[in-house]
């Protein structure tokens, strides 16, 4: 087909994208809340959800350009694209004549995914609270949050519903949540939740991780963790067995007895470094390898030990991760703790990432934006080349990406479903170098953002 190219000079040069948005957007600041840096304008405002319409002017990806073997710059044309039924129904030469959304040129991506947050526990939407310096250890924090959650219980709900909205505004139409499952909060927390997702259920898919926020021993949580199993969650989670409860094998025993009895993934807070972590991340390979349902449905995460070991050690527990085909969702970075990503890389080691806290008792540096997370990513392993840059978006978007290695296009395709950000960006790897301001969210074929 014969379309439109320019390049990222040209499209630098020639771009006017000082408007703030393409389409309606919520009103969702309120005290306590993030800046999203997009303002609602102009064409826009879906009639109904699920309705059929077309964008114009839409700029996808083709291909790479090379310099002998290095690639140099993204080549990127203008299409238009029809959404039907929550699917793209095709993907057509543009004509900028046609009537429809006009979508002036925005770069499409696949939409962003959240694998790691807290969306029960957080004080964003009501009033600024930094964290405090007296909970150093997790300990401490359990304390803390068996005597501050029955307050913050009382408005978990709707501040659930603002942390989702400021996800949609960062280009998030999915996220995994893990939820306090503990004696203070019983199911309670969980049902806050499921009350925000429901209002939401339109507009924003998710995963819900029980998790022992208070140890499944330390505090007696593993009744309650068993009817959180039977109530609508998706993944049975856990926390630093060794330091928490004490006890390695009797928690992940646990763990995955339980995930095998009710059929639920498995993902694990694993802070603990030294002998304990790399005794804790062996066993739970060890039980995955074992059970098949269990393999590309348990993941890690943090897992900060992995970046503590020689080189030799860590290569032989990513072939056992690998083997038991284990992720690893990072929340990058942390501290001074650089986790071996290149290394997970190269095992085939799915890595995920997520804002983890966002304004709450734990961490008040989240920002909603995994973009950003991708971002730091690419800083951080030096992944600065047009190569490595795009290749970075899939942090991004669950490993989602436009061009695959050899720069053929491999989204969007006609029938996969309409989940898509339009970004101010000439090509992905601009849009992970500058952190590319959203501009609308699409979800299930609905204008949601």
């Amino acid at each position: 087909m014969s379309q439109t190219g320019i390049s990222r000079k040209e499209f630098i040069k020639n771009s006017s994208f000082a408007v703030a948005g393409l389409f309606a957007a919520p009103s969702i600041l309120n005290a306590g809340q993030l800046p999203t840096n997009n303002e609602p304008f102009l064409e826009y405002e879906p009639t109904s959800l699920g309705e059929s319409f077309t964008i114009k002017n839409v700029r996808l990806e083709t291909g790479f350009q090379y310099d002998g073997e290095e690639i140099i710059a993204t080549n990127t044309e203008l299409f238009t694209i029809v959404i039907d039924k929550g699917k793209i129904l095709d993907i057509r030469t543009n004509d900028p004549n046609t009537n429809a959304i006009d979508a002036k040129g925005l770069l499409l991506l696949p939409s962003f995914k959240d694998m790691h947050i807290h969306l029960d526990k957080t004080f964003y939407g009501g009033s600024w609270k930094a964290k405090s310096a007296q909970n150093r250890t997790v300990k401490d924090m359990i304390a803390f949050e068996q005597k501050m959650l029955p307050e913050l219980l009382n408005t978990s709900t709707e501040r659930a519903k603002k942390l989702i909205e400021l996800l949609q505004s960062k280009g998030s139409n999915f996220a995994r949540s893990h939820v306090n499952i503990e004696p203070t909060s019983g199911l309670k927390s969980l049902e806050n939740l499921q009350k925000a997702l429901e209002d939401k259920k339109d507009t924003f898919n998710s995963q819900l991780v029980a998790f022992p926020q208070h140890g499944v021993y330390y505090t007696e949580s593993a009744s309650i963790m068993r009817d959180a199993a039977q109530a609508g969650i998706d993944f049975i989670g856990g926390l630093d067995p060794n330091a928490v409860d004490g006890n390695i094998k009797r928690t992940i025993d646990f763990t995955v007895d339980l995930a095998l009895e009710y059929k639920k993934g498995i993902d694990i807070h694993l802070h603990e470094g030294g002998q304990a972590g790399i005794d804790t991340i062996e066993l739970l390979c060890k039980h995955v390898k074992e059970n098949q349902s269990l393999q590309g449905n348990t993941y890690l995460s943090h897992c900060f030990v992995l970046a503590q070991m020689e080189k030799n050690q860590l290569e032989s527990l990513c072939e056992k991760l690998a083997e038991s085909r284990i992720g690893i969702v990072s929340t990058i970075p942390f501290g001074r703790t650089i986790m071996p990503i290149p290394t997970l890389f190269k095992y085939g080691i799915e890595v995920l990432t997520g804002n983890d806290s966002i304004i709450d008792h734990w961490n008040t540096f989240g920002t909603g934006s995994v973009l950003h997370k991708a971002n730091l990513m690419a800083q951080l392993y030096g992944y600065y080349t047009e190569r490595g840059l795009s290749r970075s978006l899939g942090l991004a978007t669950g490993n989602i990406l436009p061009l695959d290695d050899k720069g053929n296009r491999t989204w969007p395709k006609v029938n996969d479903k309409a989940d898509m950000v339009l970004v101010d960006a000439s090509c992905s790897a601009e849009a992970v170098s500058r952190i590319a301001p959203v501009r609308s969210l699409i979800h299930n074929g609905n204008i949601v953002f």
